[in-house]
């Protein structure tokens, strides 16, 4: 018998984002991501990639606007494919899509008082094609999107002002959708502000009046306030539905068994999942509440927090998971406190060629850590791999990401023998789309490979790859072909 449940949602991941297009039709507005530019390979030494905007990248993009590449204005037109690319999702045998709506869709500037009627069709449109194979919508909420105005007006989510405007946008989401949608989750990869804030809360830490640390964890509170309003509301009016939270998961290592350096991985291990613990323990822990105290962090709390977040918990556990790292306690060894993703290198782990490590086994790991502190149900939204694929006579012979995939639907698999409750997985990119490294395609993470370069250019035809029938065969035997 298959390890994995009957009713276990296989499937696929993207954001609108990196995936939809159409940034100028149907009233759509720009969000901070058609702000990122693409950083051609020549050119990205020392860049930390196209997520990390600074002010300045950020003005010139605004003043060069019609010669800059703006990847995310393009997607890969799943705005006008939509159809196409969900019958090829059905071929596969999803049983669920994971996407993201984009909140400049429904409000341009997210100050509107209604929202944008075409945008509500669109995804009713989408809906409504997935529904008709039998494909449930995993909908993120927001995936990175905050429209550029709130950036320009409040520094994005460092201001409370912004609690409001997304409290409005999601509880139209709840009203227009709950019954096309029963899975949900509010905030895309919530920890990333540590690693990006300009990304995850649409700010520029130089434009605030708080030292970074405390502008990040002051936006982060503004989001977990948001995140725990919008579980009220769809507590109290769509019961049939779940909404969870979901991180960026990076189960990380010590460097050596040195005391210190055992020390140092609890602290990371406790900043991850302090995220969790806020949106499904309803409470800072005192730990968390200490590091603020150690690293000088102010925060302004909102009005009546404690009641708010204890009163309003998550259904679900979501998270994606793409590597492990490791963590030293030395100086000169280890980033600055709270960044989640690390240099120091695993020498018993392979690389991929972008140098992220491939740890399937820190997979299991993180499952029964995760299942055993919390006790909740969790969803595998995100895992995958990047690479460079060739098309070659309209086939693409992907083997390695096969194997990648392979290896960590063993392990989740594993996992579930070992007692945790998995909803489902999503494979990250279930379709080629703009990668958000730096923003190219040349980086690709689908089963269907799509024509089209890094500026854009392309017939955008889609192409089944050797990992399409692979995936097809797994969902088709619930895990029991691997081969």
């Amino acid at each position: 018998m298959s390890k994995f449940p009957k009713n276990f949602l296989w499937g696929g991941a993207t954001s609108s984002a990196q995936l939809e297009g159409g940034f100028d039709k149907g009233g759509r507005g720009k969000s901070q991501l058609d702000y990122v530019s693409y950083i051609p390979a020549e050119e990205r030494i020392g860049v930390p990639g196209t997520l990390e905007v600074s002010e300045e990248r950020f003005n010139y993009g605004v003043e060069h606007e019609g010669e800059v590449n703006f990847p995310y204005r393009r997607g890969i037109d799943f705005y006008n494919h939509y159809k196409e690319d969900i019958k090829l999702f059905a071929e596969m045998g999803f049983k669920t899509f994971r996407m993201s709506i984009a909140w400049t869709r429904l409000f341009p500037t997210g100050l509107e008082e209604r929202p944008n009627p075409e945008g509500l069709q669109f995804y009713h449109n989408v809906y409504d094609e997935l529904h008709k194979y039998g494909i449930e919508p995993l909908v993120t909420m927001i995936h990175y999107e905050v429209p550029i105005e709130l950036t320009k007006r409040y520094n994005g989510w460092e201001s409370p002002e912004v609690i409001d405007l997304f409290v409005k946008f999601t509880n139209v989401l709840i009203d227009e959708y709950k019954d096309k949608v029963k899975y949900w989750i509010t905030f895309n990869e919530i920890n990333m502000s540590l690693n990006s804030p300009y990304t995850g809360a649409g700010m520029f830490v130089t434009k605030s009046n708080k030292n970074p640390l405390s502008a990040i964890h002051q936006a982060l509170h503004h989001q977990f306030i948001a995140s725990a309003i919008t579980v009220k509301y769809m507590h109290e009016t769509a019961k049939q539905c779940l909404i969870g939270s979901m991180i960026a998961r990076l189960e990380c290592y010590p460097y050596t068994c040195k005391p210190a350096d055992v020390a140092a991985t609890l602290l990371e291990e406790q900043i991850n999942f302090y995220f969790y613990d806020v949106m499904a323990r309803g409470h800072y822990p005192k730990k968390i509440l200490k590091y603020f105290k150690d690293y000088d962090i102010s925060i302004d709390f909102v009005e009546g927090y404690e009641e708010i977040l204890a009163e309003n918990k998550v259904d679900f556990l979501a998270f994606s998971y793409y590597m492990t790292y490791v963590v030293s306690a030395d100086e000169d060894k280890k980033e600055n406190p709270g960044n989640l993703v690390k240099l120091l290198k695993n020498p018993y782990i392979e690389r991929s060629e972008w140098g992220w490590a491939i740890d399937p086994e820190g997979l299991r790991t993180t499952l029964n850590k995760i299942y055993d502190r919390y006790r909740l149900p969790i969803f595998i939204v995100e895992n995958g791999l990047g690479a460079k694929d060739t098309l070659v006579d309209g086939h693409v012979h992907d083997d390695y990401r096969i194997d990648y995939i392979k290896k960590h639907v063993e392990k989740i698999g594993e996992a579930i023998e070992d007692g945790v409750e998995v909803l489902g997985y999503t494979t990250w990119g279930c379709i080629d789309l703009v990668s958000a490294s730096f923003g190219d395609t040349t980086k690709r993470y689908g089963f269907i490979y799509v024509d089209q370069d890094d500026e854009g250019k392309g017939t955008l035809e889609r192409y089944k790859k050797d990992s399409f029938y692979w995936y097809k065969n797994v969902i088709e035997t619930n895990g029991e072909e691997l081969e």
